[in-house]
């Protein structure tokens, strides 16, 4: 067995590129893209029913507008590339112009239910669950002996207390989900992930709307991930198995399939599934995907502009921070990318004692990068494509729809919409014990 930290993986990119355009000059900022670099016959996405441009659109070489968001996806050769960034130089009308980037799912625990407990500590080394969880407990025991007895009097101790109700998962009751009188009633939430379960048993009758943006793929979930976080966000009161593992279990679901059954997609179609999300007034737009970022490397500026143009728009973006860390070698990974936004909520896990999980990234990067809150992401129970029905992963990918359900209760019961949303989440969480660079304020907790 290796005793070296296996690498951060580097981002991929597609070969396309996302163009920022002044939102206050759109117009002029595509006719900049034509003189300068002879980019013509744009798409654009207010032209597509519930501005949803269709999958064909978006792998196509033609040069797409992302009208919500003031974004447009082109292909240039190195020349026409060149243009573009003496353009953003030279003009106010193009702000800025970045590779487009692939994006997958994150989820830490696998897909299959009976490896789970082999790979929730962040390593896929072909070796027994017998001798992982054996070095668990030894790795446990060794810092529960290290950590001073003052912190553990004032700190874990009285945090790290068992609780157990079979009516709810841990990470509803560790949340105060379940004593929450609220249900998301009204509130639209987008997930943006792999699709959904469409004849899942749990949610039949409830208000959904989905939309693919994968080529060649319906909405349909052939994943389970997308299942997964959509379960935990908005997930039913009453399942027809017990515990309970939704939060916000009357909100009306958007469910946007903007990576593939394989589990991936790009910018372009994440950048569609927020632009789709914003266009119908989702309060909440939850994105449990990404893409790794390297130490030392600034934020998207792209991505950035996009969540402060959502948030005045009245949708708070939250995503996960992704799974690169392997902190049983000492290794913590930044924030991934979109996540690493500082107008995007990044959300870390924790597990049932409280402890930051050991694939969770930290905000380690100076410029932007940083963890704002944390949720269970550990051993999460939820929904399942059929037949499976329910599994149990792990992931910074779990995490992040519980706060995105939570941000639906607070959303029906006080009115709040963007920044403000995000300030009562921030505002009424629970502090921890852990170092806010891996955790942010705390352990988000439900509206009572």
């Amino acid at each position: 067995m290796s005793t070296m930290p296996p690498a951060i993986p580097q981002p991929e990119t597609t070969g396309r590129y996302l163009v920022l355009l002044n939102d206050e000059a759109i117009d002029s900022g595509i006719q900049t893209l034509s003189d300068r670099a002879g980019v013509h016959d744009f798409a654009h996405t207010a032209d597509f029913s519930d501005s949803a441009p269709s999958p064909e659109v978006l792998v196509s070489e033609q040069p797409l507008v992302f009208d919500e968001l003031g974004v447009a996806v082109v292909d240039l050769d190195p020349n026409q590339l060149q243009s573009v960034n003496m353009a953003v130089a030279s003009t106010t009308s193009l702000m800025t112009v970045e590779p487009e980037r692939v994006v997958y799912a994150l989820s830490d625990g696998g897909m299959q239910p009976d490896k789970r407990e082999a790979l929730e500590e962040g390593v896929t080394l072909n070796i027994s669950v017998g001798y992982l969880k054996g070095y668990r407990d030894a790795i446990n025991n060794l810092v529960d002996h290290l950590i001073p007895a003052a912190d553990l009097a004032a700190g874990e101790a009285a945090e790290v207390a068992q609780i157990s109700d079979p009516g709810f998962t841990w990470g509803l009751l560790r949340t105060r989900t379940n004593t929450s009188s609220r249900s998301g009633l009204g509130i639209r939430v987008a997930v943006l992930d792999t699709g959904f379960d469409l004849k899942h048993p749990d949610f039949l009758g409830r208000m959904m709307i989905s939309k693919s943006f994968i080529e060649g793929e319906t909405a349909q979930d052939g994943n389970g991930h997308g299942t997964h976080c959509i379960g935990t966000a908005c997930g039913p009161q009453n399942p027809s198995v017990l515990p309970r593992y939704g939060v916000a279990y009357n909100a009306e679901i958007y469910a946007g399939k903007v990576l593939s059954d394989a589990g991936s997609g790009a910018d372009g179609g994440i950048l569609a599934g927020i632009n789709w999300a914003i266009a119908n007034e989702c309060a909440v737009i939850s994105m449990s995907l990404g893409a790794p970022t390297a130490p030392g490397q600034s934020y998207s500026k792209v991505y950035e502009q996009v969540a402060q143009r959502a948030l005045q728009r009245g949708s708070l973006i939250i995503a996960a921070a992704g799974n690169d860390s392997n902190r049983s070698f000492g290794q913590i990974a930044p924030v991934s990318h979109p996540a690493n936004c500082p107008s995007i909520m990044a959300v870390a896990a924790i597990d049932n004692r409280l402890r930051v999980a050991p694939f969770s990234n930290g905000g380690i990067n100076s410029e932007g990068g940083q963890v704002d809150i944390a949720a269970p992401g550990v051993d999460v129970y939820s929904a399942w494509p059929m037949p499976t029905r329910y599994n149990t992963i792990s992931g910074t990918s779990m995490a992040t729809p519980h706060v995105s359900g939570i941000a639906a209760l607070y959303a029906e019961a006080t009115g709040a919409r963007g920044q403000v949303l995000w300030s009562q989440l921030i505002r009424n969480s629970r502090r921890l014990w852990l170092r806010s660079r891996d955790v942010g304020v705390g352990l988000v907790q439900a509206i009572q």
